[in-house]
Order: C-alpha cells, then structure tokens, then sequence
C-alpha cells in the first residue's frame, strides 16, 4: 500500500511561526507507523516559509512573493533538519523534493517526477515534498500544497491521500459555529449542498476547507480515498480509524496522461469547436479534427496542452495537440484528406488524438 500524507503550516508550527517540535514528532510517528507495517508513504508537508518568519523576525506571514520567497530560503533548511533528525531516530532516511507547477504540467517533467519518487520509495527512503517556493512566480504556482498533495497522490499511483489540518474533519459550518455538525463521509458533491466551507485559513497558511474540498475532489475523481482529520490524530487515521471525513472515490483510476490532463496541466492556448465537432468528442469519443475547429487562441507548439472549447464558451476537454499555432489557422474548416492532398500527408492526422485527449465537463 502507498499513503500520501500532507501536513499544513498551521499544524507545524507554534502561534508566533516557530516550528513545534512536539507536533513535527506527532507527524513522524504516523509515517514511521506507516513504515512499520510495510507500507509506503509520501510526506507533503508545508512549513517552509512559516518556519522562516521566526528567524527573520517578521510577525505574519508577508503577502509579496519577494518576501514569501525569502522566508522559504531560510524556512526549508530549518523544516528538513528536523525531519531529518527526527526519521534518523527510527532509522529513516529523508529525501526532499521540491516541486514546482512545470513539474506536473509538462510532461516531460512530469515523467522525471514519476521515475524519481519511484526510485526514492523503491530505496526505502521517506521523500518530503513541498512546493519550490524560493522559485516560484506568482503566475505559476500551485498556491496551496493541499492540491499538490492531490497531484503527487496522481503522480505515485497512491492508495489513499490523508489531510492533515488543524481541524478534525469537514463540518457543515464552521466548528465554532452554534449547531455546526461533523460529517464522517461524501460520496459525491451532493454531499456538501449546503456546507459552508468559505472561510480564510490560519495565519501561517495559505489554504482552508475549500482547497481541502478541491483536493479532495481532485484525488477521488481518480479512484483515490481521502481522509481528512487533524494533525493530533494521525495516528488514528493512519491506522486507518474512522476518525475525521472519508471522501470515497467518486472516479476509476486513468492512465497517467489523462490525470495530467485533467488537473495538473497549464493549457497553452484554446480551441475553438463548433457544435458538430463538440458532439463528436462528447458523445463518440472521437479525435478532434480541423473541420470542426472555427478559431485558435494563444501561442502554443505541437505536443503543448490546449484547452478545448464549445460554442457556448464551456471548456469541453483537454488535450495534447499535435500542430504549432501557427499552423492550425490555415487548416480550419478543412477535412484531412483535403488536407493531406494541399499540405501533404504529414497533414493526414488529428489536431488532438482521442487518446491524447480528456473530456472535462
């Protein structure tokens, strides 16, 4: 079995931004848990830029990337050092990764990504990953690590993805709130008709319930189970006790490419369909062709992620193309024995494979 783990900055670190000792050493118990019976784990952990406000004297977590990237610099060396020193008294050895979003998105990238957690798990090593905040820009970002534990469940065919938050579970309101009432299960998004998730994180985070709901989502739609519970309860939850929420898997397990596709791509420029071309992919599969296409946006090369998109403006799937942009405009409208007979028979194939292809609505 192979577990994903992550841990938010809030269940860290002490009110003031220093990290906790105690509640790493909570963390480290539930991987060594893990391990203990023979399983895998992959730790997310955020903290970074949290355990670098103490040192550098700064009261809150800094709204300007500048800054955020300065705590990070000096946050990361103080995280891994104590999860370093911490696995090494059960005998563990701790290998950072850090990731940024071209490491998911690309794919590439993403295939280097795959081969090197294989490689550190199949060595026994315990890989800690947290998002490349000393580099990351501001466009392009995952912006909380809770959608990055969701994407690295993806990206290491995970059993089961834990949360760990400073909450014990998913409510219908907030905790505090008179009346608010636990929920031990959802099946499916009719389960949170009604929730009220919508509130900020903690001071020394950047996420809440609504990125915990969106990971969630994320992994269950790719067969993988979620728990969500609290830091103080990991152990329990790796234990595999019904303690927090369950998110039961809402989707079957897809080639990797497609979950790519479908929530870790950055789509470099748009496909505009008319209606045939729109019912074509939907209701028969099919590849998508030139004749169906009525305009291009953006500037992308062959093999790049693009957004496709129907008549009413509703994003219909994602897909790899095959042709630049430059290309495409003089191809528009055209079969592709027509196109083959102008252009040349390197011309005689889809803009987007069936299989190069995921529908999104």
């Amino acid at each position: 079995m192979r577990v994903v783990l992550k841990v938010g900055s809030s269940s860290l670190t002490t009110p003031d931004g220093h990290l906790d000792p105690d509640r790493i050493g909570t963390v480290v118990d539930a991987v060594v848990a893990v391990r203990a019976r023979g399983d895998e784990v992959v730790l997310v952990s955020s903290g970074a830029i949290a355990a670098g406000l103490g040192p550098l004297a700064l009261p809150n977590r800094p709204r300007d990337l500048p800054t955020q990237q300065a705590a990070a610099a000096v946050g990361q060396r103080a995280l891994i050092a104590h999860y370093s020193e911490a696995f090494a008294a059960a005998g563990l050895i701790v290998g950072q990764v850090l990731l940024t979003v071209e490491d998911v998105t690309r794919r590439s990238h993403y295939r280097n990504a795959r081969q090197t957690f294989a490689k550190l798990l199949e060595l026994g090593v315990v890989p800690v990953v947290n998002e490349n905040d000393t580099v990351a820009t501001s466009e392009i970002r995952f912006g909380d690590n809770d959608r990055l534990a969701a994407l690295v469940a993806h990206l290491v065919h995970a059993d089961e993805l834990i949360l760990l938050s400073d909450v014990d579970g998913l409510y219908t309101a907030h905790p505090d709130l008179p009346g608010s009432r636990p929920i031990a299960t959802v099946s499916s998004d009719a389960d949170l008709e009604g929730i009220d998730v919508a509130r900020v994180g903690s001071a020394v985070g950047t996420g809440g319930m609504v990125t915990k709901i969106e990971a969630a989502r994320i992994a269950t739609a790719a067969g993988i189970p979620v728990r969500l519970t609290s830091a103080a309860r990991a152990i329990e939850a790796v234990e595999g006790q019904p303690v927090g929420t369950r998110f039961n898997p809402t989707g079957k397990r897809r080639a990797t490419r497609l979950l790519w596709l479908a929530h870790a791509s950055e789509t470099r420029g748009r496909l505009l369909l008319d209606d045939g071309a729109r019912r074509a992919l939907v209701e028969r599969g099919a590849s998508l062709l030139a004749a169906g296409i009525v305009a291009v946006e953006g500037e992308f090369s062959a093999a790049d992620p693009v957004d496709v998109i129907g008549p009413d403006g509703a994003l219909v799937a994602r897909g790899i193309v095959n042709y630049d942009s430059q290309e495409l405009p003089e191809m528009l409208g055209r079969s592709t024995s027509e196109l083959a007979a102008t252009m040349g028979a390197d011309h005689d194939r889809a803009v987007i494979h069936r299989d190069d292809l995921v529908l999104m609505s």
